[in-house]
């Protein structure tokens, strides 16, 4: 069910270099995980103000359950009521302890339930062992899961989240992004977050949505969006994709294809020539770059094959996908 609704929604500043969002239409459904994907610069940190209300549009209009969300100027305390936003710069009370900073968010008319629902938010984002701490002892992943826990204590609809996985390490991270998940289904929350990480919209999201100087390129399911790029930065955003036309290992001369990296396959004994230029070693695979037609192709290489500069090898490629 359509929850949120951005309308030919327009927001630029005035910079050396423009910046903003222009002539978005968007529809956000009830219940889902949405990431807005895109690199610095491009919108997104924009297009989330905007939708809590912390912007107002300069033309269009931002929709909630089919009511116009009121900006600053017409509201004492900027945001909508029922959504909560957590942001880079993270408004916590550093030399107060965690259970303090998490329980101010509610009233006192009950202490005692005040004090059970504060533990209860803690040990749901596998927090409750930092209680007595004060903000300032702990790690900036620590410190983004109370600010989150915070935010969702009074249970809003929407949770909006700026970069949530900028200050965590990959441990803490796949963890923070289970919690997100379990947030969102067992809160019925409708999580909207802003990343420039690509990994976190291809593994969390329902909704992922691409943009780029302001406009959106591409939304869709992450999947669909992976598969069926469409355009050469969508298929470099999300997999570090070759792109290339009018070389003769492609299926058409004319077409441009974005190839990644983990769609070819080398070997000493069939397929198409190349030269090694290189080798990194990264983990579960080795990145090889080979050279063809005096162009540079990027290999994800999980055979892990003895090569180095200057070596033969052939290639072959399981999946081309054309681009606009």
């Amino acid at each position: 069910m359509s929850l949120l609704q951005l309308k030919n929604v327009s927001k630029n500043f005035l910079n050396d270099v423009p910046s903003g969002i222009s002539a978005i239409d968007l529809t956000i459904n009830s219940g889902d995980i949405v990431t807005i994907l895109g690199e610095s610069g491009s919108g997104k940190t924009t297009l989330l103000k905007l939708i809590y209300g912390y912007l107002v549009p300069q033309t269009g209009e931002v929709l909630y359950n089919e009511e116009r969300i009121k900006g600053p100027t017409e509201k004492l305390i900027p945001g909508h009521d029922e959504m909560r936003m957590v942001t880079q710069e993270l408004t916590l009370n550093i030399y107060a302890k965690v259970f303090d900073n998490i329980a101010s968010q509610l009233s006192n008319t009950d202490l005692a339930a005040k004090a059970e629902l504060t533990l209860q938010t803690m040990e749901f984002l596998r927090i409750d062992h930092l209680a007595e701490k004060k903000i300032v002892e702990l790690s900036g992943g620590e410190q983004q899961r109370v600010a989150i826990a915070r935010a969702v204590i009074t249970e809003p609809k929407v949770l909006l989240l700026d970069e949530p996985f900028s200050q965590v390490d990959s441990i803490l991270k796949r963890q923070l992004r289970d919690d997100i998940e379990r947030l969102a289904k067992f809160l019925k929350m409708t999580i909207i977050m802003v990343t420039h990480d690509p990994n976190d919209g291809l593994t969390l999201s329902d909704h992922l949505i691409i943009i780029r100087e302001g406009k959106i390129l591409r939304e869709g399911k992450p999947m669909d969006l992976y598969f069926d790029p469409q355009y050469a930065y969508v298929a470099n955003l999300l997999g570090k994709a070759n792109i290339f036309q009018g070389q003769s290992f492609l299926p058409n001369s004319h077409q441009t294809f974005a190839i990644y990296p983990h769609h070819i396959h080398l070997s000493f004994d069939s397929g198409q020539s190349a030269t090694v230029k290189g080798t990194h070693f990264s983990g579960s695979y080795q990145e090889v770059e080979i050279v063809v037609d005096g162009k540079v192709i990027l290999v994800h290489d999980t055979d892990f094959l003895s090569l180095k500069h200057g070596d033969q090898i052939f290639f072959e490629i399981s999946h081309f996908h054309p681009l606009k």
